[in-house]
Parts: C-alpha cells; structure tokens; sequence
C-alpha cells in the first residue's frame, strides 16, 4: 500500500490538490481558479462541471508534480467549500441548475418569513444554526420550487442532492457513493446536531423529500473508492470534512478552548468546546467540528463572509490593485492609522449581525485619501470583523485564547497578521504548514488507513512558524476599533 496521502481542496474560487507525505509536509500542489457567476444582485452561482473538471485535473496534475503514481497513494481525503448547494440526476449525474453558492442570498426573503413565523428558535435548537440564506436548506427548497419538475422528481427519487463533498464523492466512485460527513451536514439546516441525523422535523418544514439526502458518515470513514481510470488505480476515499473543520483539524485544535481562524475567500473563526455543543447567546454558530469513531466533538463558529474577497474585489472589481501581493508593501507604506474603513458587506454582514440586506460602504474619505488608503482599509476590514468574533465570544462566556492559530492565503501578509495581533491584543500564531484546510482532510484519510495512531500522534506534527505579539497601546486599540463599530451601524439594515 502506499504512503502517500492526496487531498482534495475544493474553494470557492479555485479547485486545489495536495500531496502529503506521512509526516504531514506537502509533497507537490496543483491549483486552478474557476469562473463565479451572478446573475442577480446577490446571487453567486458555480458551474458544477468546471467544479468537477477542475477538481479532476488538478489530481492529476499534484500527482504527477509528485513524481508518484496512484498506486502509491494510501488514502483520499475531500475538503469543500461548506453549504454550497448542487442537486442531479440520479441515474446520469447531471446537474439540473448550476451551484448555488454560500455566499447566495436569493433566499432572504424566505428566511425573513421563516423567523416571522416564530421558526427561527426551534431550527436553532436542532442544528445549532440561523435561518439565514448562507445556509443549504432553504436553496436546495429554492431548486426544487424553481426549476421545472424537479419537485416532483424529487419525490420520486430521481434526484440527489449534495454540498461539494458529496457531488465530488459521486463523481469519483461513479455513482457509487452518495455520502458526506458530519460537519459537512452539520451546515444543511436539515441535520440534528445532538442525534447526527437528518431530522424529519426539519425535512417538513423546508419541504425536502428524504431520498434526495445523502448517508452521512465520521470524518474518518469508507467513503468509497475512486474510479480506476480516473487517477490511474483504485484509491480509497476515507477522509472528509468541511473546509473550516478541516482547518480545526489541521491545527491541531484538539483540546476544549483552542481557537483557529481561517482567512480564505471569507474568515471563519472556530473553538474547540469538546463533547458538549454550546449554545451561542451572541449569535455564533454551534457546529459539528469533528466526529470520530460515532463520538461528536462541537465547536462555536463565526463566519465572515468577505475576508480575502475584499482583496480579490479591490484587484478585480475596482481595479486599484494588479496582485493581492502587492498589498503587503501599499499598507506598510500607509501605516494603520489611514482614517478610512471599508466595511465589505458585498452580500450582507455575517457574524454576528446576521444582516443579509447590509451592503458595503466606504467611510472617511477625504481629498487626501488614495488607493493606498482604500487598500489597506480593505485588510483592516479582516482584522476588524474577526475581533468582532472575538467579542461575540467572549460575550458566551468564552476565555480570551493564549494563542490565535491562523491559516488560508491571506496569513502570508506579514503587515495584516500584525495589525490582526495589535487590534486583538492576543498573539497570533502561524504554522510551519499553511495548508491547514487540506492538511485536516488528509489526515482524517490517514488516520482511517493506519498511517496515524492517534489524534495525539498527529498533534506533535504542528509546528509555529511565526508567533506575532501586539504592540499597538490599548487604548489606540479600542478606538481604532470603535471606529469600526460605528462604520458598521451606518451599513445596517436594522439601524
């Protein structure tokens, strides 16, 4: 059997593949970036065939960048952009409508009904979520209303459904496997936290027939194998988890009150809270953060919507910018004190305001102000919201971490890690492996096949590669950040 362990990386802007040795280094990469689509104000749509095409050809190509051939590859694990909603056909794998992304909210309105109806405290209970548009129930229920005869295929079970995970799973098995695993149900609104199951309750009230649900497993598990002639021999699937799960994982957050936060597309910060799930009072989320031989470990979850985002739209979308690299110099240049802040509300706020119908806005110009302003506005935007995070948690009653372990493309900016650290006032703390997201999906893999013992064995794995400490006065920290909070009461909806 081989060592070698691949992991599938499925973004919100780019299909990745990594190959890892057993010591958890990565071996070789491969990386391609994919087409958003939105139609409407506030829709955000994926192809799911270029999902899947690209997701194919990057295995491909990781593995050959390795210089390794399938066989030599022990296990596969699948990470993914969570809640992103696809449903096919049964039979030929086809797509009825393109993926109906995270980010989406063609559903606020439903949702705004679902909480006047007085829903909202009962769906909590269950899953530990909102009724919030981000979430997989209420587009799945938008597919089967909007396409035509998609409800009534459903109900005939003709139809899946699946959150990436599950769509790439069918893919590679060839129809084989229709499954996914706890933390990645734990997103649906559909799924009973406290039972780990699909929750029938729940199935009536966002009108979903049962046979469109995938099984759900631990993270660790038989997922099914990958077809021969896609990679070149059989390989096991045994590892998956939801992409902020997987970065728990990756970080070795193992024990009760460790904290991780990633920064990708968006930022999502999670704590560990052990075997007991803890209801938010500051409306974070509770979450499935792992699930190991049928025994559930819960965390508390804030999710930013637009963290990395902010940068892409600052290159694409305006245009003030040629690389997301070239912003580290721009805001050493403007220092943290540039007077201005962009709160990116581009589709709506996330935690913990819970605002689908905020919209972003730009505060503090002046003639003076210059791109280098706006730009490094766009990075503090990041560090503000996720001590907005910080708060909401310290608020449920939470210790301030002694350490904030950071991941995702954005933690290689020295200048935004440090003012991250400075408005925080907690040190921050970047691993050896920045590849966190893909690293905990593959040892999920390795763990199911034997190359690890333990999750205590995997835990000596994580290294510190830069620990950032704040050096910015407490006082220039709160008022910097006061700023922020009154910047973000002008973009409310309900202010």
């Amino acid at each position: 059997m081989g060592r070698y362990l691949l992991a599938i990386d499925q973004g919100t802007t780019s299909s990745r593949a990594i190959v890892f040795s057993p010591q958890g280094l990565p071996v070789a990469r491969a990386q391609q970036e994919f087409k958003q689509y939105f139609p409407q104000d506030g829709w955000v749509e994926h192809d799911g065939e270029e999902v899947w095409l690209t997701t194919l050809k990057v295995c491909r190509e990781a593995l050959a960048n390795a210089g390794i051939g399938a066989e030599q590859v022990a296990a596969i694990g699948i990470t993914n952009q969570r809640e992103t909603t696809l449903v096919w056909d049964a039979q030929s794998g086809k797509l009825i409508h393109p993926a109906i992304v995270w980010q989406d909210r063609r559903t606020a309105d439903y949702c705004a009904e679902l909480k006047a109806a007085g829903h909202e405290s009962r769906v909590s209970d269950k899953t530990g979520l909102l009724i919030d548009p981000y979430f997989s129930a209420t587009k799945l229920r938008w597919i089967l209303h909007t396409v035509p005869g998609a409800r009534e295929r459903a109900e005939k079970g003709e139809l899946r459904f699946g959150t990436v995970d599950s769509f790439l799973l069918w893919r590679l098995t060839g129809g084989k496997s229709h499954k996914t695993d706890a933390t990645n149900a734990s997103r649906t609104l559909l799924f009973n936290i406290h039972e780990q199951c699909w929750d029938d309750e729940l199935l009536k009230l966002f009108e979903i027939p049962a046979s469109l649900l995938p099984q759900v497993e631990d993270c660790a598990a038989d997922f099914g194998v990958c077809d021969a002639e896609l990679l070149g021999a059989p390989i096991p699937v045994l590892g998956m988890a939801g992409d902020q799960q997987a970065a728990l994982l990756g970080q070795a957050c193992f024990a009760p009150g460790m904290v991780k936060s990633t920064y990708g597309t968006g930022c999502f910060m999670v704590m560990n809270t052990g075997s007991t799930p803890v209801r938010s009072q500051n409306r974070l989320l509770t979450t499935v953060g792992y699930r190991l031989n049928g025994q559930v470990t819960y965390a508390v979850e804030g999710s930013i919507f637009v963290a990395g985002a902010a940068v892409q739209w600052l290159r694409d979308g305006i245009q003030l910018i040629s690389h997301a690299k070239d912003t580290e110099a721009m805001a050493e240049a403007t220092g943290e004190n540039c007077g201005v802040y962009l709160v990116p509300a581009f589709t709506g706020l996330g935690a913990p305001y819970w605002d689908p119908k905020a919209r972003g806005a730009i505060f503090g110009l002046t003639r003076d102000t210059g791109i280098k302003e706006i730009v490094t506005a766009g990075l503090q935007s990041v560090c503000y919201q996720t001590r907005d995070l910080l708060e909401a948690m310290k608020a449920d009653g939470s210790a301030a971490p002694s350490a904030l372990r950071v991941d995702g493309g954005m933690v290689v900016n020295n200048w935004v890690m440090q003012f991250l650290t400075d408005i925080l006032g907690v040190s921050v703390e970047r691993p050896e492996v920045t590849e966190t997201t893909a690293l905990g999906v593959a040892y999920m893999a390795g763990l199911k096949a034997g190359i690890y013992a333990s999750l205590d064995e995997i835990a000596t794995q994580w290294h510190c590669q830069r620990s950032f400490q704040p050096q910015l006065a407490e006082a220039r920290r709160d008022d910097l950040y006061a700023g922020w909070q009154d910047a973000v009461r002008r973009v409310r909806s309900d202010s």
